[in-house]
């Protein structure tokens, strides 16, 4: 706390560093319960410096949820390998293991009152819409055409694979690596269905 008031940092240093404490505290809380006096009294700075950097507290809250989005998509960047579905395993093994590490964040975020905002909606959105684009661009790889019927399967995988693991969070009756490839055999199972195709062996090797 101490180190904190008496460093002195640039306006971008400090708006990381705020915005950085609220994501530390949505691991413990709410995003409604993260406080602006909190904050700032972490940070070392007066309430009405906090202001300075963020219009208001729901600007503060977005902020939040952007970071936490941007760090999500970090951790689950594929890295290319020649084997498509190899790939798609590891991005869901970093999906499952980045939410078992942050539970509470990715609970409240996308089942608390932050998921009726429509600003917070237009963040998950733009989340689901990365992760969207990086799928289909794996698909044409295992011989799976991009059509408006597979690009639409898709996002409804996306939303099986959130409901799947809050479900398993809260009630773990398979293993983790069942759960992983229970989301991964369920996109060329899903996606082929909507290409009008029949799952084959190699789509699910």
């Amino acid at each position: 706390m101490d180190g904190a008031k008496r460093t002195r940092l640039s306006p971008d240093e400090r708006r990381a560093q705020l915005i950085d404490l609220g994501a530390r505290m949505l691991a413990e809380r709410p995003l409604e319960q993260i406080s602006v006096e909190d904050i700032a009294d972490q940070a070392g700075v007066s309430r009405g410096l906090l202001f300075h950097y963020f219009a208001s507290k729901s600007e503060f809250h977005l902020a939040i949820v952007r970071h936490t989005s941007q760090q999500m998509l970090a951790r689950t960047e594929p890295i290319e390998t020649d084997d498509p579905i190899a790939t798609l395993r590891s991005v869901l093994a970093s999906y499952v293991d980045y939410v078992t590490e942050n539970r509470t964040t990715y609970v409240s975020l996308l089942r608390g009152t932050a998921s009726g905002d429509p600003h917070m909606r237009e963040v998950f959105e733009q989340t689901r819409d990365v992760m969207a684009a990086r799928t289909l661009d794996q698909l044409p790889t295992i011989g799976l055409p991009r059509t408006p019927q597979v690009e639409l399967a898709v996002r409804g995988w996306i939303a099986f694979v959130e409901e799947a693991t809050i479900s398993w969070l809260r009630s773990p009756a398979i293993s983790r690596e069942e759960l992983i490839e229970l989301t991964v055999n369920a996109l060329p199972a899903l996606a082929s269905a909507a290409a009008g195709l029949t799952v084959t062996p190699e789509l699910l090797r």
